[in-house]
């Protein structure tokens, strides 16, 4: 490849992380419960300074350790308070994923090309860009489990004792940032990954001779944070451990539970635009694995990974996303093996799934749009047309870039395309109904002035609690009748003035109105279901699900 060729690959993907990750972060409002939860753990830290006990609605939060936190930290630090801010720890994390994938497919192959091939294959595959631009920790331990599977690559292929030093100890650093980024599971997953490699090359000598200079590492990155935090709350690591691990992944009652086969779905539909390339890159895979260690290097990385998540009782579409980095190197390597066959089945198949992806779309968009008269309940108003209009334009140029990845010279990369228009205007296309339900910015700037001149905000709905911190940055919003993922932090002596119970709210209200206004915002799919179960409100205010009751000082 030409240095010309070479800058035109790297411009082009460039351009292409610019317009998938970037451009779309401040053109839609954030999700609740994650993004709204995350952006103000993080505003939360950066107001009190303490970068060492994650604290959520002013109340301890131990559901997960604190290094993600800080990239969320970073964010705001640089970016200020915006939507874009929140969200660019996660695309960061990506980029970063992004490169480890460039630089190892350069390792492995010497190819420049293919290299390209798997880092756009990578960041266009569904679920890695749908998670990347989106404020959850994912793509976080993502970026320590790809640097993870780096290390180990180097740890069983260098040679001299400097060069494994340095890929053990890296190994180490990369498993220690992930524990303080997600927990214990990102000490099990490369473990698991690496095992059937260990088996195969009979590398126990070296796994059990260069391991403990790992595990060295990996205590000495995490071990400062780790006694920080167990001087300053002595019950964070019971708590961590006992429900945030066995609790969610093991018992029979585990946040999140789902069948053994949940992943098969989720990678398939993740793989879009690329699914096509999936059966034959795991198939060749395994059919060249003896010629070609590396490709069993790959599939270990890519299945060990998903068969641990699979046999856990708890599952999210978000825990699979450190399997993409591997799988996208070997949907790369098997890409090239058909790209040059002129005729191929695979790219002519891989087109006409993005074709069908695309129709499919169109028709559940028709379908439930409330045009016709087929008797299902419209997710779309009558003035919200222009919505339904970019939804089917995203579909459609899904269809299209998907037909024209079969018909024009060099046609392959348009499958790269399908996602485009989608993630630039998917916020434009979003119908109210789901906005009142799952993004509650707009109701809030809505309300703006009535909330901030409130002496005390209230709601029954952690999301929207965590969304009117954010918003209003301040940590004393407190929960009404209900308690949610707040209930470890409730139950500190410090915390009392935080819930206030449906039934004490009266005499509560009676009180706090000698202070200043009240706001009050319940969700109507809760047990509360209106208003009139409450002392009357001097004003009152819907929207959806939404409802702000503005309780004034009594004079």
């Amino acid at each position: 490849m030409s240095n010309s060729i070479k800058r035109a690959y790297g411009f082009m993907l460039l351009l292409f992380f610019v317009l998938i990750y970037l451009v779309p972060l401040d053109l839609r409002s954030l999700w609740q419960p994650d993004e709204t939860r995350y952006a103000e753990i993080s505003r939360e830290m950066l107001q009190r300074g303490d970068w060492i006990v994650p604290h959520f609605m002013g109340l301890r939060y131990f559901e997960k350790p604190v290094a993600g936190y800080w990239f969320n930290n970073i964010g705001q630090m640089i970016f200020g308070h915006s939507n874009f801010a929140v969200r660019f720890g996660s695309v960061f994390s990506t980029a970063m994923s992004a490169l480890l994938v460039f630089w190892l497919a350069n390792l492995m192959w010497r190819n420049r090309t293919k290299a390209y091939t798997a880092t756009l294959i990578y960041l266009s595959c569904a679920l890695v860009f749908g998670i990347g631009t989106y404020s959850v920790l994912d793509p976080m331990i993502t970026l320590w489990m790809t640097a993870a599977m780096v290390s180990t690559y180097f740890c069983l292929r260098v040679n001299s004792t400097k060069a494994k030093a340095l890929s053990w100890i890296a190994l180490g650093l990369a498993c220690g940032m992930g524990f303080m980024t997600k927990g214990f599971l990102a000490l099990a997953v490369p473990v698991i990954a690496v095992l059937p490699i260990v088996w195969r090359e009979k590398r126990f000598k070296t796994l059990f001779g260069w391991g403990p200079l790992a595990i060295v590492s990996a205590v000495a990155i995490s071990l400062p944070w780790v006694i920080a935090i167990a001087q300053r709350e002595p019950d964070f690591w019971r708590y961590f451990f006992w429900v945030e691990h066995i609790q969610r992944f093991a018992e029979k009652n585990a946040q999140h539970s789902a069948p053994f086969w949940y992943y098969i779905p989720v990678l398939l539909l993740g793989t879009l635009p690329w699914l096509a390339l999936v059966p034959g890159a795991l198939a060749s895979g395994w059919k060249k694995r003896v010629l070609r260690p590396e490709l069993f290097f790959l599939l270990s990385w890519a299945i060990m990974p998903l068969i641990f998540f699979s046999i856990a009782k708890g599952k999210l579409p978000t825990y699979i996303l450190p399997c993409f980095a591997p799988l996208a190197l070997l949907m790369a390597d098997y890409f090239e093996q058909v790209r040059q066959s002129v005729n191929s089945r695979v790219l002519k198949a891989n087109g006409i799934i993005n074709i069908l992806f695309g129709v499919v779309g169109i028709i559940v968009l028709l379908v439930v749009s409330g045009l016709f008269p087929l008797h299902v309940k419209p997710i779309y108003t009558r003035v919200e047309l222009y919505k339904l209009l970019i939804a089917l334009l995203c579909f459609a140029v899904w269809g299209l870039a998907g037909a024209l990845s079969m018909t024009l010279p060099r046609r392959w990369y348009w499958a790269a395309a399908c996602p485009l228009v989608l993630s630039l205007l998917i916020g434009q296309a979003i119908p109210q109904k789901v906005v009142d339900s799952k993004q509650p910015q707009e109701f809030i700037l809505q309300n703006i002035q009535t909330l901030q001149q409130s002496k005390y905000v209230l709601s029954d709905d952690v999301g929207f609690a965590a969304a009117l911190g954010w918003e209003l940055e301040r940590s004393d919003i407190l929960m009404f009748d209900e308690k949610g993922e707040l209930q470890y932090g409730l139950n500190y002596p410090d915390a009392k003035g935080h819930y206030i119970s449906g039934k004490d709210f009266p005499l509560w209200l009676l009180k706090a109105r000698e202070q200043g206004d009240v706001s009050v915002v319940i969700k109507l799919d809760h047990d509360l279901q209106t208003s009139a179960n409450l002392p009357p409100a001097d004003n009152e205010i819907s929207a959806g699900r939404f409802r702000l009751l503005v309780y004034k000082k009594l004079p």
